[in-house]
């Protein structure tokens, strides 16, 4: 039966160290129609992977038709990368005033908007001032890079299913291949958190990332396209709000239909290979807003809307050259990538640690300190950063933006280290070197 080959093939995940495993159809969700307007609007930044474009100039990911017609159905796997490590926003974390800046007050929720832009628009001489260190995003902190991590997985998850369709009887070894696959992790023509969506494996928040309801939204996503098609489920609207596996739901018409096809198949006449598809993940986010509150930047401007030439996490990895100045400001002691949406969520405050041991973080990467990130050089960058996510800031972002970061700390201390700086034979460090001893003096 397909419900039962779709259970087992979400084991071989299971097995392969994922957390979540559910199955999407593929379709032209409404969700994706917004993206070609985000594009027009230059929402993407310098993002430029985003607005691949086929030979005939239409966005890839736009719709999977156009560069895997093939494909029928998603298998999307999630990975836990939660650790039992303080979130950027808890004032016992570190002595910052960030989250303050951040718009936090001291039980680490988000004040109002009115207060927030109060708060962030303060000078410089109110803020606490012995900061000295500065905050690496949670997901790159871990002894491997996440890619490296989650498509090792895929793949295996991938050889367990051609395993498993020996095993059933729907591949005879030495035949032609009966499905095609192709895995991904960030690099494929889709839209990762649509799918994991309409998979079951979490509702789309208003900060665009996929939370799910029992593990928060520290999760790591990859996706498998399959040439197998997909049996929908007939879903009433009581059955809508629930968020449960699919093999609690009884199939429909059609799923019944493909049931009684496959009893009868035989070696000689296999069967056709159909999966059953996931109930999409109801939002649970109701009228809480406090990711959007929380942003320093205001980067999500809208639910389920972000901008990210405004995004902290952008700013410090993709952002390449100078910093807008206006912004600068608002990165609070930021040195690659944000979590403070993700800190300050509900759904986070009970979020498991993470099975998977090669997410506990390097040494010093925790609150690192500003002056050793600032004043790294080549040979050191390679080693602390060998195999992470952290290489893609380059040393030379990094650098500048630990220097953004010490002008935020308000801490004098720091003005004979920004003086040496000022002087870098890198123009980006030595010109936010010349910005940031103007914000301390």
């Amino acid at each position: 039966m397909h419900s039962d080959l779709s259970s087992r093939i979400k084991q071989c995940a299971i097995d392969a160290g994922f957390h979540l495993c559910g199955i999407a159809p593929v379709s032209n969700f409404h969700e994706l129609q917004v993206f070609p307007n985000w594009i027009a609007d230059g929402k993407h930044g310098e993002m430029k992977y985003m607005e691949a474009r086929t030979d005939a100039g239409e966005l890839k990911r736009e719709t999977l038709a156009r560069v895997a017609p093939w494909a029928r159905s998603v298998i999307v796997c999630a990975l836990n990368y939660n650790t039992a490590h303080p979130y950027s926003t808890d004032p016992t974390n570190v002595e910052t005033d960030a989250f303050v800046r951040a718009g936090f007050v001291a039980d680490g929720f988000p004040r109002n908007n009115k207060d927030q832009s109060a708060t962030a628009s303060k000078s410089h001489s109110d803020a606490t001032p012995y900061a000295t260190q500065g905050w690496i995003s949670r997901y790159a902190w871990g002894h491997e890079d996440y890619h490296n991590s989650v498509l090792r997985r895929l793949r295996d998850t991938e050889n367990a299913l051609r395993a498993l369709l020996v095993e059933t009887g729907y591949w005879a070894p030495g035949t032609d291949d009966p499905i095609q696959l192709r895995s991904y992790v960030d690099t494929g023509p889709l839209i990762e958190r649509v799918y994991a969506k309409y998979a079951g494996i979490g509702w789309i928040a208003k900060n665009t990332c996929i939370i799910n309801q029992q593990l928060g939204s520290w999760l790591f996503l990859g996706v498998i396209l399959t040439s197998l098609e997909v049996t929908k489920l007939e879903v009433t609207k009581k059955d809508a709000t629930k968020n449960e596996a699919p093999e609690k739901y009884v199939a429909g018409k059609d799923g019944a239909k493909d049931h009684v096809a496959q009893s009868r198949a035989t070696k000689n006449h296999p069967a056709k290979i159909t999966l059953t598809a996931d109930l999409p993940a109801p939002d649970r986010c109701g009228t809480c807003t406090r990711c959007i509150a929380a942003c320093p930047t205001q980067a999500i401007i809208a639910p389920g809307e972000l901008d990210a030439r405004l995004c902290i996490s952008y700013l410090t990895i993709e952002k390449r050259g100078e910093i807008p100045a206006a912004l600068r400001s608002l990165m609070g002691r930021h040195v690659f990538g944000c979590d403070i949406c993700q800190d300050v969520c509900p759904w986070n405050r009970k979020s498991p640690i993470t099975s998977a041991a090669e997410f506990e973080p390097r040494e010093k990467l925790v609150n690192p300190d500003l002056d050793w990130l600032a004043e790294m050089q080549p040979e050191e960058f390679q080693t602390v950063f060998r195999g992470s996510p952290v290489r893609r800031a380059k040393l030379s972002g990094l650098r500048r933006n630990a220097v953004i970061a010490m002008a935020n700390s308000a801490n004098k201390k720091f003005i004979p280290t920004l003086k040496k700086l000022s002087e870098d034979p890198d123009p980006l460090i030595s010109d936010h070197a010349k910005w940031a001893l103007t914000q301390l003096s």
